[in-house]
């Protein structure tokens, strides 16, 4: 598999992007800004978007995707797989013919260009070899993580989550786990306001990297604009011992 990262900050700015990664050249998990920087055919390739949650720095960019590869003589519709909760809240506020076009209806309601698939936690989706697996996460509102397995390995992505229960027996039990791509938003003196808004800070963050078991790369997103450079510094130091590196955007992972 290949992973492209189109966005991996936690906020807007020159040269930043918000949360997408396409895999290969089909897939998309999260659909933020980092979207915009695809080409008109790329955009034509991807007919799945797995979201981790519905704010909006992680689904910025799906209405103009949807517009982008609307066609009334389509073969294949773009399928946006996410908690129901999720799917509930673009249907309400963002695909509700006020904000955008309702493209479930589009161009037919029989034959819809967007199509939704609820993907709650423990479901598997496979498509094309590769087996998407979703993770209850800790986050403000309702949010998945996610596995992704081909024969080759796997990798995960954490979406926004803070210290949790759920995720780390997940990724132990993934033996063939080369990444893990996880967020880090905050930096230890905003450590309070980390966990109120239902993320990791360098200090949380460590504190659960040491119940894994296995040694994958680590790969550190969703830090706020103008951050980075410090949160980056404190998680080295909490964990020195670990294989951590910083997203950024145009970094393409294989597995």
């Amino acid at each position: 598999m290949r992973i492209r990262v189109l966005g991996c900050s936690g906020g807007i700015g020159a040269g930043t992007r918000t949360s997408a990664f396409l895999i290969d050249d089909d897939v998309l998990i999260d659909a933020g800004t980092g979207i915009g920087d695809l080409t008109v055919d790329d955009l034509q390739s991807i007919r799945h978007v797995f979201l981790t949650h519905s704010h909006l720095d992680h689904i910025a960019g799906l209405p103009m995707l949807v517009d982008s590869v609307f066609d009334e003589n389509f073969t294949t519709p773009l399928t946006v797989y996410a908690r129901e909760e999720t799917l509930r809240a673009l249907q309400d506020h963002m695909f509700n013919d006020v904000i955008w076009p309702d493209f479930a209806k589009l161009p037919s309601a029989r034959n819809p260009m967007l199509r939704y698939a609820v993907c709650s936690p423990g479901d598997t989706v496979t498509i094309e070899e590769r087996d998407f697996y979703a993770i209850d996460v800790m986050h403000s509102v309702p949010s998945l993580g996610f596995t992704v397995q081909n024969p080759r390995g796997a990798f995960a992505v954490s979406g926004d989550t803070k210290t949790n229960e759920t995720l780390w027996p997940v990724l132990n039990a993934c033996d063939e786990l080369r990444l893990l791509v996880i967020e880090v938003s905050f930096p230890d003196e905003l450590e309070q306001l980390a966990n109120d808004a239902g993320h990791y800070c360098p200090k949380t963050l460590a504190r659960d990297l040491r119940r894994l078991k296995h040694e994958p790369a680590i790969w550190l997103t969703g830090m706020k604009p103008g951050e980075e450079a410090r949160i980056f510094e404190q998680v080295l130091a909490h964990v020195p011992e670990r294989h951590v590196q910083m997203l950024a955007r145009g970094t393409v992972l294989n597995v």
